[in-house]
């Protein structure tokens, strides 16, 4: 079991080496694909930091692989002109590129995960109601510290192409609120339809002690 294990978390990590040198190579902007790659290594090296202590499980290692590939994706591209949703959006008549709200559902999905199992290893909490209220309340205080730096983006370098790249908002006055909104909708997907994914946490660490 712990051989299949390592060997996942190996095949993950060499899926993404491909995928960060394939985003290095002639991105539209190196200076976008650099502020963002720079903040995919940091969460990367803290992911890892804990996940020594931690242990996480096998769901939550890969939504955290799927969070870190989105955002090399579209630090190559670029947020607004992600190919693929460029096409989407085209297709369903909408006014903008919608790459940057798959980013933050996946944004809320991933801090309910992490959440929970911090509490329960870590003995805060084993109690369903409170590890999921407190799951949420993180990942929307995540949402709400990024879109606080976000802010604070504009501020320091104006609203201008460059941050329309940098942080997708293209122009949007509702971007924030709406971001927000996504991150909600993808903590409420993790909380409700991972309830199998807690109970198989909570059980297997009343196992183990």
């Amino acid at each position: 079991m712990w051989f299949a294990k390592e060997r996942y978390l190996t095949i993950l990590k060499v899926l993404y080496l491909a995928l960060f040198i394939w985003s290095a190579i002639a991105p539209k902007d190196y200076a976008i694909w650099f502020l963002e790659i720079v903040g995919v290594i940091f969460v990367i090296f803290i992911y890892a930091y804990f996940h020594k202590s931690i242990q996480f499980s096998i769901t939550t290692n890969v939504w955290f692989f799927m969070a870190v590939c989105l955002i090399t994706i579209g630090a190559h591209y670029s947020f607004p002109d992600v190919p693929l949703f460029d096409h989407l959006k085209g297709f369903f008549g909408m006014e903008r590129n919608n790459y940057d709200k798959l980013g933050h559902l996946v944004q809320g999905i991933l801090p309910v995960l992490i959440s929970r199992e911090v509490l329960v290893k870590k003995n805060i909490t084993k109690d369903i109601y409170w590890n999921n209220l407190i799951s949420f309340c993180v990942a929307m205080a995540v949402t709400s510290v990024y879109e606080l730096i976000e802010w604070l983006f504009i501020v320091l370098f104006g609203d201008n192409n460059y941050t329309s790249d940098v942080l997708g908002t293209q122009g949007y006055i509702w971007d924030a609120q709406s971001d927000m909104l996504f991150a909600m909708i993808g903590a409420l997907l993790a909380i409700f339809l991972g309830h199998k994914h807690l109970l198989a946490i909570v059980r297997k660490s009343t196992i183990h002690q």
